[in-house]
């Protein structure tokens, strides 16, 4: 191939460099000629990192009296963007670019293209090598990628001649050495403290010119094959597949492991000259370049994935094999990884493994969901931790206000200590309320339930003494699963939470996919690109569309239920048509099962979800069809105030105590009194001790919480007198106060009512 043959050509050129006895300063002088001639660019120039700064080094077409003068800032210019971000840039027309700044001494005004790749040293930009051209235009991938390259050539020459250095390098420059702070993203919430452990070790390219590269691309097949063995190995593992949904997602990761695209690509790297390790990378660099374009969580998900792939079969055939969890963790440790696979996450010693930090991550991810089972706090988005954290330092992780502090002091230590131990001091009186049935101070008895969605979940019904399941997610087995759950095994799930339950309620929400839950084996047409998906085509909606899936739904959910109870609730409706057409499907699968003499539930009960404003306004309708209306407050929230709640910069915007939401509250319960329906919350907003009070001074008698807000629940309900906390709620929100959540604070004060 002509790509591939002028890539191999750059490569023997610099391999010539680099073995020439010519000094550094030389060597990056014939690099960025080279570089120039092959890819007919009027400019190629190399700046590295030097005391804090990107240092012009080495220029062909700018002003050579800018070499060593023209200094940027991290994040500043192209070229400091480049260099901060990790990544490439690849632009027609530079100036039009946002960051663009400009630098007289260079004499670059003339230049219209350009393009910049970071120079990685220890996944840490060092450098940046960057190309410019009079005319306006795009470079090639194959040019991308030849600069990718030299990069990575550019890297070696760095670390074998100390031309950067090593303390600066590694991102510890003195003000990095001492006590830090990393703001990130809650993913899982929780406390908890360690050593910081790096899930992969550093895997060190000592080679990146291929000697013979046959003998490179037997390397990579050997190296595929011991991977793909891993995979199968994982995948057929009861230990790490436990309880079935984990078994899913290892089907994803062995998809990709047996992907015949990628294998190409990385012996296309290895064609033009690279050695095994450095295709590897080369074609990782590539993907990550993709993951910073895709919009898509779920498809970014889907990359990290691959990514995961990546990282193992680097250390494979580099020779550097074995994560943190196969060397064992000898202490309390936090975790520290770019992105990690829920699998891998399972091979990890839980009595040691108490926090997990990532560079990525999202809400979404796969990890997210097996973390949230094992109960592992887990901080993710904290961006730059790996220039700010080396193997054993100390780290405190606050996945509860979305921080974690490196090496801390003594005082800071000191303090984290106290609030930990006064969590676990709360959590073992908690504990003690596990037996004890919530009544008011009035007498009333208040129905505490929780929230689940795996089967591991079930086991805090009896630890925490929940009334039951308010609400399991049943979409959780679709979204760990790489194909559609077909009903066998939809069945054995529903049938094993309804016997782990016993005689308590398990409260099935019929599946809720579609739109910002999006799974690619349901993909259909204008779903695929919706602008708001959380408005879009998801629950329900998708579920009486796609027939079958609600049928099989149906169908699995009342063989599991033969000769008990069962509950099922539908998510998302807005109109009453809604609710009957998916009743409907219920009746008509209870009248199959009836004729080919199934044994049959006992009794079924229907409720539904209320997360639309506009299901409000016909209540009157539809409560008369109804054994149960639950409230989901994450959702009616962000459509009242038209507030993502995935968006951080919106996260402030409402408050769950604010008039508005209240008063709607209010008229939802209201609407129910009298009414032969019972009501209920399924939502954040339940499990926490302020809200929930102000709930039951609304008129709401069951909440559906997570199983840790349980026991806080429970002693808050305890020393509430309804009538007193309804009067109040009646007059704030008759004349509201400027602040209903410091008003609601002095009162339960007052009242000698204790939230923490």
């Amino acid at each position: 191939m002509k790509a591939a043959a002028s890539a191999r050509q750059i490569l023997t050129q610099l391999h010539e460099i680099m073995a020439s006895r010519t000094h550094a300063q030389g060597k990056l002088d014939r690099v960025v000629n080279i570089i120039a001639e092959s890819l007919d660019s009027e400019v190629c120039s190399i700046y590295l990192l030097r005391e804090q700064m990107l240092e012009l080094f080495a220029t062909h077409g700018l002003n050579k009296s800018a070499v060593h003068v023209t200094r940027l800032a991290m994040g500043e210019g192209l070229t400091g963007t480049i260099a901060d971000n990790v990544e490439t840039l690849n632009l027609a027309e530079a100036k039009a670019h946002p960051d663009f700044q400009y630098k007289p001494e260079t004499g670059e005004e003339k230049f219209h293209s350009f393009a910049g790749v970071p120079i990685v040293y220890r996944e840490r930009a060092v450098g940046v090598l960057c190309v410019q051209h009079v005319e306006p235009r795009r470079y090639e991938e194959v040019e991308i990628e030849a600069l990718q390259t030299t990069a990575m050539v550019l890297s070696e020459l760095i670390s074998n001649n100390d031309l950067v250095d090593e303390e600066e390098a590694l991102g510890l420059a003195p003000e990095q050495t001492g006590p830090a702070t990393i703001a990130g993203l809650p993913l899982v919430k929780g406390l908890g403290s360690g050593v910081a452990v790096y899930h992969q070790p550093r895997v060190t390219i000592d080679q990146v010119m291929a000697e013979d590269i046959e003998v490179e691309r037997q390397r990579v097949y050997r190296a595929f094959h011991k991977m793909r063995e891993q995979i199968d190995s994982m995948t057929n593992n009861a230990e790490f597949g436990a309880g079935g949904e984990h078994e899913e997602v290892l089907k994803t990761y062995k998809m990709f492991a047996y992907d015949e695209g990628w294998g190409r690509r990385i012996n296309e790297a290895i064609d033009s000259g690279l050695t095994a390790e450095a295709a590897i990378e080369r074609v990782q660099q590539h993907t990550r370049m993709r993951m910073r374009e895709i919009d898509d969580p779920l498809l970014a998900d889907r990359m990290h994935d691959l990514e995961d792939l990546a990282n193992r079969l680097l250390r494979i055939v580099s020779g550097q094999l074995g994560t943190a969890a196969t060397q064992g963790l000898r202490k309390d440790t936090i975790l520290i990884a770019k992105n990690l696979g829920p699998a891998e996450l399972l091979e990890y010693d839980r009595r040691r493994l108490k926090g997990v930090v990532l560079e990525e991550g999202s809400l979404t991810a796969h990890v997210v969901i097996v973390a949230r089972a094992m109960g592992v706090p887990v901080l993710g988005r904290a961006s730059g931790i790996r220039g700010i954290v080396r193997e054993d330092d100390e780290v405190l992780l606050d996945a509860d206000s979305g921080n974690a502090t490196i090496r801390p002091s003594q005082s800071v230590a000191e303090a984290f200590d106290t609030r930990f131990a006064k969590t676990k001091e709360r959590q073992a009186a908690y504990a003690e309320l596990r037996e004890v049935e919530p009544f008011t101070r009035c007498g009333t008895r208040i129905q505490v339930m929780m929230n689940a969605g795996l089967r591991e979940d079930i086991s805090n019904l009896n630890l925490v003494g929940a009334d039951g399941i308010g609400l399991f997610r049943t979409e959780f087995q679709f979204l760990v699963s790489a194909t559609l759950p077909q009903r066998e095994k939809q069945l054995r799930l529903y049938r094993d939470v309804m016997d782990a339950a016993g005689d308590r309620p398990v409260i099935f929400r019929t599946v809720d996919i579609g739109g910002d839950k999006a799974v690619p084996y349901l993909n259909a047409g204008d779903a695929e690109n919706e602008e708001n998906p959380a408005l879009g085509w998801r629950a329900l909606r998708l579920a009486l569309e796609r027939g079958g899936l609600l049928k099989a739904q149906a169908r699995a959910l009342l063989e599991a239920a033969s000769g008990r109870t069962l509950y099922v609730m539908f998510p998302m409706i807005s109109e009453p048509w809604e609710f009957d057409a998916a009743k409907k499907v219920f009746e008509e699968q209870l009248a199959y099962l009836k004729k080919q003499r199934k044994t049959l539930p006992e009794a079924i009960h229907y409720g539904a979800m209320l997360e639309v404003p506009a299901l409000a306004e016909v209540l009157d309708l539809l409560i008369p069809k109804l054994s149960f209306l639950s409230v989901g407050t994450n959702d009616l929230t962000q459509f009242l105030f038209a507030a993502d709640r995935a968006n951080p910069k919106l996260a402030e915007r409402y408050d769950w105590l604010s008039p508005a939401i209240l008063r709607f509250m209010r008229r939802i319960a209201q609407a129910t009194v009298g009414q032969q329906v019972e009501l209920g919350v399924c939502g954040e907003m339940g499990g926490r001790q302020l809200e929930a009070l102000a709930l039951m001074g609304l008129g709401f008698r069951r909440l559906s919480i997570t199983p840790v807000s349980v026991g806080p629940i429970k002693e808050l309900v305890r020393q509430v007198d309804l009538a007193e906390i309804t009067d109040a709620m009646n007059g704030w929100l008759t004349n509201p106060p400027e602040n209903m959540r410091d008003t609601l604070q002095k009162w339960a004060a007052d009242h000698g009512i204790n939230i923490d």
